[in-house]
Formats: C-alpha cells, structure tokens, sequence
C-alpha cells in the first residue's frame, strides 16, 4: 500500500466503508468494501494521487467507467459505481472471493489440460464479448482472471488499463502500465493494438498454467518485448491437444492470429475430448473451475455418504450378524425410524426374555433381507457380466488420442493411455500401438490400452559452423533436421568470411545442443566484416594517405589530377568519400593533385631567342635545344597545345 491511500475505515462517496485491503499494484490498492447503502459486500480500486492530479486521465476514467458499467456477460467482472473527490478517484465493483489465476498458479504451480481448457474457454469468451462492444482490455494477466464463488472465470479491470494506457501512467520503477510479461509483439513495438493483443496474452497464460513459466522471458523488460517479436510460441510436452490452439492465438503476426471468439470455440471443442476437469480450489474459497457449477459437497469441502439425518440408529441382530449402521446400510432415517428410549414399568424375569426376543425377531428379518439382496445382487452383477455384449476393436493406430476416444466411444470401448514414448515418424499425441490388436473380441465398457507419442526424440545438433550454407544445410538434413539460410538472418563477423556459417537458430535461441528429431532450423551466414567508415586523408600527401586507408584495412588506388587550388602531391578527394561504412578490403580511390595546369605553346616562324622567350612566359622551362641556332622555324616537344603541369621541361626543334 501508497502512504497515500485512504485508511481502513474510511467512507468513500458517503457510501463504501473500507473495511481492509485486497491487494496493491503500481496504479491502485483494492479494498474489501461494505456498500452501507445496500448493505453488501464490494470492491473498491482506489487510484493512485498521481493519476488523480492527471486532469486528461481523470475525463477518460470517467468515460471508461461509464461504458466499462454496461458490459454484461458472466465472464466479466461487473462494475458498479464510480466516483472521485477529495483527490481520490475509485470505481466499485463485485466482491469474488475465490481469489485469482495468480494465486492458484502461485500455490499449485500448473494446472492439467482439462482445467486450463475450460479456463480458457470462459476467458475468451469474455474477451470476444468485450471485443464486440470495441473495448480492449490490454492487460490480460493471471492476477485479472478471478473466480467467483460458484467457480466461474471473471475478467478484471476492463477499461482501467485503457485510462491508463492513454493517460502515459509511468510505474514507480518507469515500466508502462500492461504487464510486460504478457504483452503482444505489437504493444512491444508501440503500434496500435485491437482484440487480438488479448488473445496473444490470453494464449501466454495458458501457456503458463501449463508448463509453469512465461514463454520468451528474458532477463529485462526490453529483453522479454524483443525475444517474441516475430517468434512463434516455443513448443512443449506440457501443452498436450491444446499446442495447435495456443500457438495460433500466439501468432507473433496479428493477421495470422485467432479471434476471442474462434479461440473460445476451439477450447470448448477441444474440451469436449478430453476428461470432465477435475475441482479446482482456489486458495480463497473452495471453489471449483469448470464448466459445470460446482455441488454444495465441492464448494463446503465435506462429502456425505448421506443425506443429512440425525445421529445413526444402531440395532443389534438376534442372528450374530453383528450391529449395523442403519444410516450406511438403508439410508438416514425418517422421523419413523427413530428409536425412542422410554421408561418402562418392571416385568418379570421371563416376560422380560419374551419380550426381548420379540423386539430381535424384526431387524434380524431386517438383516437377513439386506445380505439376501446383496446376494441377489451379486448374481444380477454376474449376469450383466455375462450377457454384456462384446464389440470387435477397432483400430485407432496411427491417429490422435482425441479422435481415437471418439472411434472407440461409438463401439462402446473406452481409452487408456498406457504409456507415452519418443517418436521420429509420429508427432505428440498419435497413437503409437494398441492392446488388444484390432479385430480382437472386448465386452462394452472394457479398455483399449495405447502406447501415444510424445514426440520427436532430442537429437544432438552437429557443428555446422565454419561451413558454407549448402554443407551446412546437407549436413543438418542428414541428421534429420531439415534447414534453410534465410538471407534476413545472415550477420556481420570478424571472424567467418562472407557465405560462411555463424550460427544455428532454433527460433530464438542460438546454437542449441539438442533439437526434437526433425524440427526445422535456421542457418546464420556471414556476411563478412562490419563495415568501417573511410578515414579524412583529404588534404594530406599522397604517402600519408595511402597508409591511413591501409591502416584502416582498406585497398588504396592513386591517380592525379591538375588543380589550381591544391598543391601537388596532395589528396584532392577519394571515392568513396570520408565518413562512408565500407567493408574492410574494399578499394578506396585516391587522387592526388599533379599541380597548376598550364599548355604548351605554339612558336611557328621565329628565332632561336625568341622561342625560348615564348616557352619561359607559358611557365615552362627550356630543355634541350636540337638543331641550328642560326633556324628561323622552331617547335616543341610536347607538342603545342599539350597541357602539362606548370613549370615542366619543354625541348626546342628547329624545323
């Protein structure tokens, strides 16, 4: 409880005294409450100060409260009234006493086939109910499936989780409102969620009550919301005929996920195959969860062999057939029956013996007539042993224990499931063999015993990594394990070379040891090397820069080009450019400046002297000079018009 909620005692709205706290969260305290105006017991959420100083939350509170009062349906729990004042907001609701989901599997651990069936059935139900109306609860969670005290399923805090939702209520420790252990892929992603997301964290509750954990959590919050995105729900021994349902509710992508209503359809088909559920009792009140209201004997705790009577009327047989029970033996007494002890005047010695002796003659009768009826009994039992008819056995090799119940069912036999035991051809729940073999000959109401699969064998996974994707996949496949490599799962490393393997997923879980014979995997390959960006050696010598991109692992590729504005011997630019991520090994173009860029010039009809004088203003320098000096025709080489770097040598020719 908040130092801030109202004391034990307290009136809310003139009306709810609290009597005691139920329960606290993050968002609210529940208290057991009196309705002094109805005089009958309720619930009272109140919500936390920090929510009621919320003025947008308290305008939503109050429009979910409204609507949330109009659900009408026996699998959801029914709200009453609300109100606020006095910085207190609350919403009252019906009492159930049979506590939550969260208590039993807190106490009991997990639940059978048959129970979870018929929970789920009534949950969904609820939801689908919901669902039509347009709400979604959005926080589907052990702690909100409650039982009233005839042992049905209530859905809790329709609305609330709503308010809250689009209030942006924080919890103490920064979590969002909605249990992160049941969300769906999509409230992990932050995208808008329908009827749907109920049914996902519907389907991880039952998951839960059957195998004793939450399927995909991880070591954080941010842990467990990525591990289910896009992850179907991890098959296990423990959720029997229900694995097809549950992992269709749990479809990790909205559109191939079921409806609340085909999900609760499904359930009860499923419950129709499987054994009535055994009582369940809630830590709160003997209750029991079921399809069936529960008997007086079941919600009290005491079977009677019985009707009710008053104290057993023991009689004393005249034959020594000792004293019997007449309560165990005829039934409780009437008022008739009752012996009355009344004083009685002194007779004689011999009256007295006479009188005794008649008193013994009618329940010896009595006496001798029961042992003659159970006689009777016993030879109508061995006549109906003797004359029930026989039936040939059908054969239910080879198919599910559901189906197979019904195939023996219409030729008046029943199943028992001998034994389970691994299989590499049959999956979970196909019966392996039976006793007797069909055709034989079994009286109506005698058992078939059948050895049923319980799956596929753990098989050890062969190391794979290092190999390319089609060795790896043929040396899965011969193991029994049919594989892929998807591109989407390939990965950067350091340490493997493009196309080679990494890693082996099942689902989520990287490299596993054992994997069921013939469940499908998934091969990592390498895409080589992180990219790495190109280091800045613009403006650097052409040295210095080849060894920075070497340095960096990549492969440096110099050529030049003129520049007015860069030094010769300088980087220019390079390609790809600073800052791009390349692979280690790529090539990186690098081009120097080669200098100012001048051209050659023309000298035509002129001396030796002024030649020379015409290369020297271009920016050249003067080499070799071939031919006479006295030749009135001279020319270059390069030849004129050739663009070379400022500065360079140009050899004189006379014509």
């Amino acid at each position: 409880m908040s130092t801030n909620d109202p004391a034990t005692g307290s009136v809310l709205g003139d009306r709810y005294r609290l009597v005691r706290p139920l329960g606290a969260g993050a968002s609210a305290t529940v208290y057991l409450a009196e309705d002094r105006l109805l005089r009958r017991e309720v619930a009272v959420k109140v919500l936390r100060q920090g929510l009621t100083a919320d003025d947008a939350f308290l305008r939503r509170f109050r429009a979910e409260a409204v609507a949330v009062a109009a659900i009408n349906h026996p699998n959801i729990l029914s709200v009453f009234d609300w109100g606020e004042g006095g910085g207190t907001a609350w919403l009252v609701t019906e009492y159930l006493p049979g506590g939550s989901l969260r208590d039993v599997l807190d106490i009991r651990g997990t639940l059978s086939v048959e129970q979870v069936a018929a929970i789920g059935a009534q949950a969904a139900d609820g939801l689908a109910y919901a669902h039509e109306l347009g709400f979604v609860h959005r926080d589907v969670k052990p702690a909100n499936l409650l039982f009233d005290d005839q042992g049905r399923v209530r859905i809790a805090d329709f609305g609330v989780a709503r308010a809250l939702a689009e209030a942006a209520w924080t919890e103490p420790t920064g979590g969002l409102i909605g249990t992160v252990r049941y969300s769906s892929p999509e409230q992990a992603q932050g995208m808008p969620v329908d009827g749907r997301a109920d049914v996902y964290s519907l389907a991880l509750v039952l998951d839960e009550c059957l195998t004793g954990s939450v399927p995909f959590t991880a070591g954080s919050q941010v842990a467990t919301l990525q591990a289910r995105v896009g992850a179907e729900l991890p098959w296990e021994p423990a959720l029997g005929p229900l694995a097809g349902i549950l992992s269709a509710a749990a479809a990790p992508e909205r559109a191939g996920r079921l409806d609340a209503a085909t999900l609760a359809a499904q359930l009860v088909e499923a419950a129709k195959e499987l054994p009535a559920p055994v009582p369940l009792r809630t830590p709160r009140l003997s209750a029991t969860v079921g399809f069936r209201a529960p008997t007086a004997a079941e919600l009290t705790g005491q079977h009677l062999v019985v009707a009710p009577a008053a104290s057993p009327t023991v009689v004393t047989s005249a034959a020594g057939l000792g004293e019997y029970d007449l309560t165990q033996v005829v039934g409780a007494p009437s008022d008739e029956t009752v012996v009355e002890q009344r004083a009685e005047p002194p007779t004689p010695r011999g009256a007295h013996r006479r009188e005794r002796r008649r008193r013994r003659w009618p329940w010896a009768l009595l006496a001798l007539a029961v042992l003659l009826a159970a006689a009777a009994g016993g030879v109508v039992a061995q006549h109906d042993a003797l004359f029930t008819p026989s039936e040939r056995v059908p054969s239910v090799a080879g198919t599910q224990v559901t189906s197979a119940r019904s195939v023996l069912a219409k030729s008046h036999l029943v199943l028992r499931v001998a034994s389970a035991t691994t299989s590499k051809a049959a999956p979970a729940g196909v019966i392996l063999s039976q006793s007797p073999r069909p055709g034989a000959s079994l009286k109506q109401g005698s058992a078939v015993s059948v050895v049923v699969s319980s799956g596929p064998p753990p098989t050890t996974v062969p190391a794979v990594v290092g190999l390319s994707c089609v060795d790896a996949v043929k040396t899965l496949s011969a193991s029994g394990f049919p594989a892929t490599c998807p591109a989407t799962l390939a990965t950067y490393s350091s340490t493997r070379a493009a196309g080679l393997t990494v890693a082996v997923f099942l689902g989520n879980v990287a490299n596993p040891v054992t994997v069921p014979y013939g469940h499908p995997l998934e091969v990592q390959l390498s895409k080589g090397p992180a990219p790495v960006p190109v280091p800045p050696v613009v403006g650097q010598s052409g040295t210095a820069a080849v060894a920075a991109l070497r340095g960096a692992g990549f492969v440096p590729l110099v050529s030049q080009a003129f520049s007015h504005t860069v030094p010769l011997g300088v980087v220019i630019s390079t390609s790809p450019s600073h800052g791009v991520a390349v692979q280690p090994g790529a090539t990186v173009q690098v081009v120097v400046s080669a200098g100012v860029p001048t051209t050659v010039p023309a000298l035509g009809h002129v001396n030796l002297a002024r030649a020379e004088a015409i290369v020297l203003a271009a920016g050249l320098t003067v080499g070799s000079i071939n031919g006479s000096a006295s030749a009135l025709e001279w020319t270059t080489e390069p030849p004129p018009g050739t663009v070379v770097v400022l500065g360079s040598t140009v050899s004189l020719y006379a014509q």
